[in-house]
C-alpha cells in the first residue's frame, strides 16, 4: 500500500524580540564615545572593546513605516516578526526581511476560458488583498506576490466554468449566471480566493468581476441572438397591451352603448385595432363612406 502524505507544518507568525530603537541608538552612541575618548587618552584597551561594542548596537537597528512589519531570522531559523513602527532594535546578527502590511490590488489579466456551457468567454476580476501573517508569506510559499498572481488567474478560470454567462432558452431563470448575479459570483470568488490564499497568509478583502464578454468569435452570434430575444420580448409587451387596450373599447362601446357589433363585426374591429396598435410602421386610415356592412 503506499504510504500516506506527509502532514505539512505552517510556519505561522510570532512576536519578535524587539524593542525601542531610540534608546538602543542613545546605548550605541554611548559606547562608541566612551571607546573614542579612551582611544583619545591613550587607552586602546578599553577603547577598541567599547567601540566595537557601540558599532555592535548600532547595528541592531532598523526602521519600519507604518503598516509595515520585519520577520526576524537568526542562522536560518525563524525568530519573531515586528511589528513596530519607527526606529526599532533587534539582535544585530538577526537578518530582518521587511513585509508591507498595506492593501493591495491586483488587477488580473483578461483570460479567455469556457463557461459551464462551454461557451468560449473573455473574463478578468480585481482582487485586493493583505498579507495577514508575515512568516507564512514568507517562509510557506517561494514567492508570496506571485503566488497570489497564479493562484488568482486559477481561481478566476474555475469560477467561470462553474457558471453560464447568461440564461438560455430553457434554463431556469433563478440559476446564478455570470452576467446576473454579480452579487453572489463575487461572493463565491472571494470565498475560492481566500481558500487558496490561506497558506499564504494573504487575507482577501475585495474581489469583483472588472472584465466579462463573450470571446470574439462567438460574439456577434451571441448579440443577435439577445437582440432577437429583446425583440421578441419587446413585441410580446405590445400584443399584451393591444390585447388589454381591444379589451377596453369593445367593452366601453358595449356599456355605453355607442354601436351594437354583432360577432363577425366585432373580429373585424380587433383585427383593425391589433394591426394599428401592433405595427411597428404608421398605418394609413381608410375612409369608409358607405355603410357598416358594405
Amino acid at each position: 500500500m503506499p504510504n500516506p502524505a506527509p502532514s505539512r507544518t505552517l510556519v505561522t507568525e510570532k512576536p519578535a524580540r524587539a524593542g525601542n530603537g531610540y534608546l538602543m541608538a542613545l546605548v550605541g552612541l554611548s559606547l562608541g564615545g566612551m571607546g573614542l575618548f579612551a582611544l583619545v587618552r591613550g587607552l586602546p584597551v578599553y577603547g577598541i572593546p567599547l567601540g566595537l561594542a557601540g558599532l555592535f548596537v548600532m547595528g541592531g537597528l532598523y526602521l519600519l513605516n507604518p503598516n509595515q512589519a520585519a520577520a526576524l531570522t537568526l542562522f536560518g531559523a525563524y525568530t519573531g516578526s515586528d511589528r513596530g513602527a519607527g526606529l526599532r532594535w533587534a539582535n544585530p546578527l538577526s537578518v530582518k526581511k521587511r513585509v508591507s502590511l498595506r492593501d493591495r490590488n491586483l488587477n488580473a489579466p483578461v483570460l479567455k476560458v469556457n463557461d459551464q456551457r462551454g461557451n468560449p468567454i473573455e473574463i478578468a476580476a480585481v482582487i485586493v488583498w493583505q498579507v495577514r501573517d508575515t512568516a507564512q508569506a514568507l517562509f510557506q510559499v517561494d514567492d508570496y506576490e506571485a503566488y497570489v498572481r497564479v493562484q488568482a488567474e486559477a481561481a478566476i478560470r474555475h469560477l467561470a466554468t462553474c457558471y453560464a454567462y447568461d440564461h438560455s432558452d430553457e434554463a431556469d431563470t433563478n440559476s446564478v449566471t455570470l452576467r446576473g448575479g454579480q452579487d453572489a459570483v463575487a461572493q463565491a470568488l472571494r470565498a475560492e480566493l481566500q481558500a487558496r490564499f490561506h497558506d499564504a497568509g494573504v487575507d482577501v478583502l475585495d474581489a469583483k468581476i472588472s472584465h466579462l464578454a463573450y470571446a470574439p468569435e462567438i460574439a456577434q452570434v451571441m448579440l443577435r441572438r439577445q437582440q432577437a430575444e429583446a425583440i421578441i420580448g419587446a413585441r410580446a409587451k405590445i400584443v399584451q397591451g393591444a390585447v388589454t387596450m381591444v379589451e377596453t373599447a369593445l367593452q366601453g362601446l358595449s356599456e355605453r352603448q355607442i354601436v351594437v357589433l354583432d360577432d363577425e363585426r366585432k373580429a373585424a374591429m380587433v383585427s383593425n385595432l391589433l394591426v394599428v396598435l401592433c405595427s411597428d410602421r404608421e398605418t394609413q386610415p381608410v375612409v369608409n363612406t358607405g355603410t357598416l356592412y358594405t
